[in-house]
């Protein structure tokens, strides 16, 4: 990444949650029927829609049982009381039927980043990681979801105070990240929302933007740059070591690809998104990875029900 930046190449990355196997591509070079991706509308799919209509992909979710998730939840809220995190992202797979292929879910899926690896996986995420241009660099942390249709549903989770404290941590947390590249770091936009439209609901979502400057020459630092702020803030916690060791105990399982981040240098400037929404395709089926943060504010059954509403495919 430093190398491909400094001589302004334009290339594809994707690094796994763990750290442990990063791709890195040149555009020029990617073959399509492996790796398909849209960054933020830079693509290298030409797919229009079947027949001049657009898939409306449908799963069939395969819940955990409750007492399954309260035995990870108790795990964290654990941690908590013994104040070895104050907040923590914790995630579950949930077995999914899918009446499409992950390659036609690619196809269908409406969002700012979407990827497709063969046999592996498809994502089609929300959530901003980080973006650089003109010396620039900024992160869109992303957290609280609420059903759009609540009434006064934006002020029911302004004054959430469970919603209201994770979201100023994961904000003081990725203020800070920047602040190891970058100067000058500030919270620019505070607890704006989005519009989700999803195959079931619409959601509202919750984020902030944290700017920082960025040193001249930063072109040739950007893999040091990315690799110094892993993992993101937003699908981990806080502080990050200790939080991602306690996800690793509640959760049992490695992430890999799963809120890894993925994205694209074009030249001069990076685009880059956090690996939320997300199928993949195991040897005993398909699982759809999705979660939600904890705090000591959190109620195990509400946590339970986000973590079963953020399984869509946002095809609409």
């Amino acid at each position: 990444m430093n190398e491909w930046g400094s001589a302004g190449i334009p290339f594809l990355f994707i690094i796994d949650f763990e750290q442990q196997k990063p791709l890195i591509f040149r555009l020029d070079e990617i073959d399509p029927a492996r790796l398909l991706y849209d960054i933020n509308g830079v693509s290298n799919s030409n797919y229009t829609g079947r027949g001049g209509k657009k898939l409306r992909p449908q799963l069939m979710k395969h819940p955990g049982s409750y007492e399954e998730y309260l035995r990870k939840f108790d795990i964290v809220k654990n941690e908590i009381a013994l104040g070895n995190t104050f907040l923590l992202n914790l995630t579950c797979s949930t077995p999914v039927d899918p009446d499409v292929s992950l390659r036609e879910i690619f196809d269908a899926g409406n969002a700012r980043y979407r990827l497709w690896l063969r046999d592996e996986f498809v994502c089609f995420s929300p959530e901003i990681f980080v973006s650089i241009s003109n010396g620039k660099i900024r992160s869109f942390p992303m957290k609280g979801t609420i059903d759009a249709t609540i009434p006064d549903a934006e002020n029911v989770i302004l004054n959430d105070p469970k919603e209201t404290a994770e979201h100023y941590t994961i904000v003081d947390l990725i203020r800070n990240d920047l602040s190891i590249v970058a100067k000058n770091v500030r919270v620019k936009r505070f607890r704006y929302f989005d519009l989700i439209r999803t195959d079931t609901k619409n959601l509202l979502q919750v984020s902030s933007e944290i700017c920082g400057d960025l040193e001249n020459g930063y072109e040739s630092a950007l893999g040091d740059i990315i690799f110094s702020l892993l993992p993101a803030g937003s699908v981990s916690g806080a502080p990050k070591k200790k939080t991602t060791e306690i996800i690793a105990k509640a959760e049992g399982i490695s992430r890999g690809y799963y809120t890894g981040i993925a994205g694209i240098f074009d030249g001069e400037n990076l685009d880059s998104g956090v690996m939320i929404r997300f199928i993949e395709k195991r040897d005993n089926g398909y699982f759809y990875r999705s979660g939600g943060g904890i705090t000591s504010f959190s109620d195990p059954q509400s946590e339970y029900r986000e973590m079963i509403d953020k399984i869509y495919v946002p095809a609409v």
